[in-house]
C-alpha cells in the first residue's frame, strides 16, 4: 500500500477530494484513512505539524497500515531562485537543520548520531525537478536560519520531510516526497505569502496527484 503522510488537513484536502475512502479511524490522535486513488490502494495519515508528529504519523503508516511506500506531500518554502511559487518539486535528499551534534561528534549540522552524512537520500523517481529539503521545527523569516539553510545547500524548507525520511531509513520503507512552493525567501513576509498562495498550491497538488500516485508505476 502507498500511504500519504501529510501534516495538515488543508494539505490533505486535495487528496481526500478524489480518494474513494473505505475505512476511517483515529489512531493516537491522528486521522487515518484508507481506500483507493486511481485504482491504487492508498492510505492517508494526517499527522500534524512538526518533526515529532511527522515521525509518529510515518510509524503509524508503517505499523498500522503496512505501508510499502510512504509519500510525503505538502506546501513548503523556497530558498533560492530555482523555485517558483505554486510549482511542485520532488525531494532527492533531506536534512534536519535544527539537529546539531557538531560540538559532540565533530559532524556537520544535521548529521544524525547514527549517520555519517547530514542529508538522507530519498527514493526519488524524477517525476519533477529534484531539490534538496531542510526540515526544522521553525516557521520564521530569520536571517540566521536563511544563512544556515543556504550554507547547507538546501533549496526548500519545511517542518516534516526529513523526520519522515529518518523513520523510513530505519524501517527500510521506500519514501518519495513532493513539495509545492507557497513562499519564497526574500519576497516579503513568509506568513503572508503562505496564506495568499495556499489555494494555488492546493490546485497544483490536485492536478499532479494522479502522476504522484501512478507515475512511478503501481
Amino acid at each position: 500500500m502507498k500511504v500519504f503522510v501529510v501534516a495538515m488537513e488543508k494539505e490533505a484536502a486535495p487528496i481526500l477530494e478524489v480518494m474513494r475512502v473505505r475505512r476511517f479511524l483515529n489512531f493516537c490522535g491522528k486521522r487515518v484513512l484508507t481506500g483507493e486513488l486511481y485504482g491504487v490502494r492508498c492510505g492517508v495519515v494526517v499527522c500534524g505539524v512538526g518533526k515529532v508528529n511527522a515521525a509518529m504519523g510515518t510509524q503509524i503508516a508503517i505499523d498500522e497500515l503496512g505501508a510499502e511506500v510512504i509519500i510525503n506531500v505538502g506546501v513548503a518554502g523556497g530558498l533560492n531562485g530555482s523555485l517558483e511559487v505554486g510549482k511542485i518539486y520532488e525531494i532527492s535528499h533531506a536534512v534536519q537543520y535544527d539537529f546539531d551534534l557538531t560540538q559532540l561528534n565533530g559532524t556537520k549540522i544535521g548529521t544524525l548520531d547514527e549517520c555519517k552524512e547530514n542529508f538522507l537520500a530519498l527514493d526519488a523517481l524524477s517525476l519533477y525537478p529534484l531539490k534538496k529539503l531542510a526540515t526544522g521545527d521553525r516557521f520564521n523569516d530569520s536571517a540566521e536560519d536563511f544563512k544556515l539553510l543556504t550554507e547547507l545547500g538546501a533549496d526548500i524548507r519545511d517542518m516534516e520531510g526529513a523526520a519522515v525520511a529518518q523513520v523510513c531509513m530505519h524501517a527500510k520503507v521506500e519514501l518519495r516526497a513532493y513539495k509545492v512552493i507557497s513562499d519564497l525567501a526574500g519576497s516579503g513576509s513568509t506568513t503572508e505569502q503562505y496564506m495568499k498562495n495556499l489555494a494555488v498550491c492546493a490546485d497544483t497538488l490536485k492536478r499532479e496527484l494522479k502522476n504522484i500516485v501512478v507515475g512511478g508505476g503501481v
